[in-house]
């Protein structure tokens, strides 16, 4: 009699254990649409473009006749212009040692080569690449800009031409450098008033510089849009542009590779299969490795961020998502430990 009673009484607590069990397991879950991108698909990635002898042998050629061309360009101006059109078209990769020693040429001439006031253009494009590549180079050196007057003396191309060296440049500021600054707001204000009456490819770079600067863009991302619009150039090298298509078309073969190679890692890990609730984005998480690592050699690296990312995300649903208090502070606390682990 005394037991019946004991578990009458016990009935409604268990009753209440049972709810809140069924409701620490109603998960949430925002819907999340899955992968477009198919396995099958990823695993078929190939190109023509692989470094076969054929095409080897050719970019060694023409990479020959690219260093004998840079090497034999005296002009500064010319010089930075050849340097600059490199680094748009992807090929800094391939000649990396080339432009550094000329960089260091250009930096070592005195810094009023340029003193001119028809050269703000080469004053801006010479900042722009020094200071990309490292070199200390002051602001004073775009300051022939805030004489507004000198730059109606010269051709409406030129004009144009230099102030978007001037918006490139100016996105390079550093904390306190007010030149710059004031540059930004003046080639922004000039461009504006005068891109609706550009066109052809002065009305595409225009364009281009004030909806993003190079500085802010992903290299790799922009390459293709660099090609294109160099074609276009009546002055055009036929062998830097020949180069800069193979060079493009091999690297993102290797590219490939390493995103087929990185979809077999991830469906082998079977991690899907288990928490239903995150998000698949696998190559989504490669192309935000890609932008931090285009180059060839760089394959493990890609590899590497990819996986953080991808993992990284699925830790951000557990937690957003998926995990209640309880769990989330035991996860947080596993973490730390493993964080804090020493090492071997």
């Amino acid at each position: 009699m005394e037991y019946a009673t004991e578990q009458a009484q016990f009935q409604p607590c268990q009753a209440h254990l049972q709810q809140v069990v069924g409701t620490m397991h109603q998960r949430r879950s925002a819907n999340y649409k899955p992968s477009i991108w198919n396995y099958n698909f990823l695993q078929s990635l190939s190109s023509k473009h692989d470094l076969k002898e054929g095409i080897k042998e050719r970019m060694e050629g023409l990479m020959e006749e690219v260093k004998r061309m840079l090497s034999e360009v005296v002009n500064s101006l010319a010089k930075l212009e050849l340097i600059d059109i490199m680094t748009k078209l992807g090929l800094s990769n391939l000649f990396e040692n080339e432009m550094k020693e000329a960089l260091e040429t250009v930096a070592s001439i005195n810094n009023g080569v340029f003193t001119m006031e028809e050269h703000l253009y080469a004053n801006a494009l010479r900042f722009r690449l020094l200071r990309q590549h490292g070199h200390i180079i002051s602001q004073n050196e775009l300051r022939s800009f805030k004489e507004g007057s000198i730059l109606f003396n010269r051709s409406y191309c030129e004009d144009v031409e230099a102030m978007i060296e001037l918006l490139e440049a100016s996105h390079l500021a550093l904390e306190g450098e007010n030149i710059l600054h004031e540059a930004k707001t003046f080639s922004t204000g000039i461009l504006r008033k005068r891109v609706s009456s550009l066109d052809g490819r002065l009305f595409k770079r225009a364009v281009h510089a004030l909806e993003l600067p190079m500085h802010w863009r992903v290299q790799w991302f922009d390459i293709k849009w660099q090609i294109s619009l160099y074609e276009q150039r009546e002055d055009k090298q036929s062998n830097l542009l020949e180069l800069a298509k193979l060079n493009f078309n091999t690297v993102q073969a290797t590219h490939q590779r390493d995103l087929a190679e990185i979809s077999r890692w991830w469906r082998d890990l079977g991690l899907m299969e288990h928490v239903e609730f995150t998000r698949d984005r696998l190559v989504e998480s490669f192309l935000c490795a890609l932008g931090l690592s285009q180059e060839p050699r760089l394959s493990s690296l890609r590899k590497s961020l990819t996986k953080v990312v991808i993992l990284i995300l699925v830790i951000d649903d557990v937690y957003d998502l998926y995990g209640s208090l309880e769990e989330l502070e035991c996860f947080t606390s596993a973490i730390t430990r493993f964080n804090s682990f020493p090492s071997a």
